[in-house]
């Protein structure tokens, strides 16, 4: 697979982890997302739903590896975590419509803290933010939340994990951790 350079020459890749969504769930995504007849904005595409981690941003790609052990060693929970993604949002700033969890669970901030830790001796730099839970319907988003005709109300059970590559709109899974105990 090619890779970007940076000005000084070195590859990079634009690296985040992310909770996948399944085919079904896409689907009905989507067809939630249709029904809100958005008149703004960029849609994502269905295949490119999922709930964002750990944004890394742009990494030297010799590091890749090196990441991934390290994610490797991580304590991860027990059984699948289970967020419910039921608030439709506008993030202004971002200018995205966003549905978001209205609570975190546990697990999941703790898999958050702990992949952060466990980029801290590899010199990835990660946003400070605080960790907001989302799955992002489109992109450019301007005005208010439009009005959904059933409240969202979608449950996602998180079996796994992946560190994603992003290129030209597309998302390559690079590897893959078990949240499923």
């Amino acid at each position: 697979m090619a890779q970007d350079t940076r000005l000084s020459g070195s590859p990079f890749k634009r690296l985040f982890f992310a909770v996948p969504v399944g085919d079904a769930q896409r689907r009905d995504l989507a067809a939630w997302r249709r029904g809100l007849a958005l008149r703004n904005g960029k849609p994502v595409p269905a295949a490119n739903f999922h709930v964002t981690l750990l944004f890394l941003g742009d990494v030297d790609a010799a590091l890749v590896p090196s990441i991934c052990a390290a994610v490797d060693q991580l304590a991860r929970p027990g059984s699948a975590p289970r967020l419910l993604l039921d608030r439709l949002q506008v993030w202004q700033k971002a200018g995205a419509l966003v549905l978001e969890a209205q609570s975190t669970p546990p697990a999941l901030l703790h898999l958050v803290y702990g992949l952060q830790q466990a980029l801290l001796p590899l010199g990835v730099q990660v946003s400070s933010r605080d960790y907001r839970p989302h799955l992002t319907l489109s992109r450019d988003y301007r005005g208010q939340p439009p009005e959904a005709p059933t409240a969202p109300d979608f449950y996602l059970l998180a079996r796994e994990f992946v560190l994603y590559e992003s290129r030209k709109g597309a998302y390559t899974p690079l590897a893959r951790w078990s949240l499923a105990g």
